[in-house]
């Protein structure tokens, strides 16, 4: 594995966030098939070290864009770089850097889980070996069962060490979570959390936005061929600036009139004796209220605080997109 900067990797987009080294840079994508543009001219910078979450419902040019940036597929136009190559001329040691993990894949059901990495291992020239690549995929307790007996989750698992048996120092992972049970996710989160400590960088795709939120330091979500949004989860679309809700149940033998100013000035909504009130600073809100409620011995027992989370600004942001709602 080569650590030295490669010189391509400048461009206005990587200047706009110094001192960071780009492992993928994308400016001005395009991908048209026929008359149908699939990608509209898109940019994309990932740093070195980070988890990358690339957000965008079916159709919108994700897979796209992925596929060309692994080398699978030719672009139309625009300069694209990642690992300081050009995928479309990236060359056998190129390859060698890279590791993918497919949606979907079938290991040799034949084979025990370290025949199978062992197998993979000999397909690059200076590979991790089978016994640490199992540890850090949390298989080291299954080396000599067959992979076709494996749990959907430790088939999974199976699946990225096959991806990092070969040293890689950009992963790309594809819904790597799609039909595992709540367990089965968190440990697989864990386990590629744990990558940022081997210096992986790792480009996720994924339709779960807890997931991107747990494990992304930067997304992008794409929809109709274009990047509607970019950040970091937790400020992604204004989110972490956007007012925050606030929902209680009037006590019972109290009235709207008898909340303070401050509350009453921000009812957003009511259903009945519950009251929506909204508010930038929920504090402003808050204080007066409970106040409110414990000079009068009152409880709030229901009374819940919430901001949009990132499925809510997604579903924004895609919707705004389009034209229509997102599923």
């Amino acid at each position: 594995m080569d650590p030295s900067p490669h010189p391509d990797n400048t461009g206005p987009r990587a200047r706009d966030r110094p001192g960071t080294e780009a492992v993928i840079e994308v400016e001005g994508l395009v991908m048209r098939y026929g008359e149908l543009e699939a990608v509209g001219g898109i940019d994309l910078h990932v740093n070195r070290g980070e988890v990358f979450g690339f957000l965008g419902p079916n159709g919108a040019g994700k897979t796209t864009t992925v596929e060309i940036l692994e080398g699978y597929r030719r672009r139309t136009a625009g300069r694209v770089t990642v690992l300081g190559d050009d995928p479309e001329r990236g060359t056998a040691r190129w390859r060698g850097r890279l590791g993918v993990v497919l949606q979907e894949s079938a290991p040799e059901q034949y084979l025990t889980v370290a025949e199978c990495v062992r197998l993979y291992a000999g397909y690059y020239p200076a590979p991790r070996g089978v016994d640490e690549t199992l540890e850090l995929v949390g298989l080291a307790d299954r080396p000599d069962v067959l992979a076709g007996r494996l749990s959907g989750g430790q088939r999974r698992r199976l699946d990225v060490a096959l991806a990092l048996v070969g040293d890689p120092e950009l992963l790309f992972l594809d819904e790597p979570t799609t039909g595992f049970d709540p367990s089965a996710r968190r440990a697989a989160w864990d386990m590629i959390a744990g990558l940022r400590g081997l210096g992986v960088t790792v480009f996720l795709t994924t339709h779960y936005m807890d997931e991107a939120e747990h494990l992304a330091d930067h997304v992008a979500v794409i929809a109709g061929g274009h990047i509607v949004a970019e950040g970091p989860p937790a400020t992604l679309g204004g989110r972490n600036v956007a007012p925050a809700e606030i929902r209680f149940t009037l006590p019972t033998g109290t009235a709207i009139a008898d909340l303070p100013e401050a509350v009453r000035s921000t009812i957003a909504g009511q259903d009945g004796d519950r009251l929506l009130v909204t508010a930038v600073s929920p504090i402003a809100v808050l204080a007066p209220l409970t106040a409110w409620a414990a000079a009068r011995g009152v409880d709030l027992a229901d009374l819940e605080v919430r901001r949009p989370t990132l499925e809510d600004i997604y579903l924004e942001l895609t919707r705004s997109a389009t034209g229509t709602a997102t599923s």
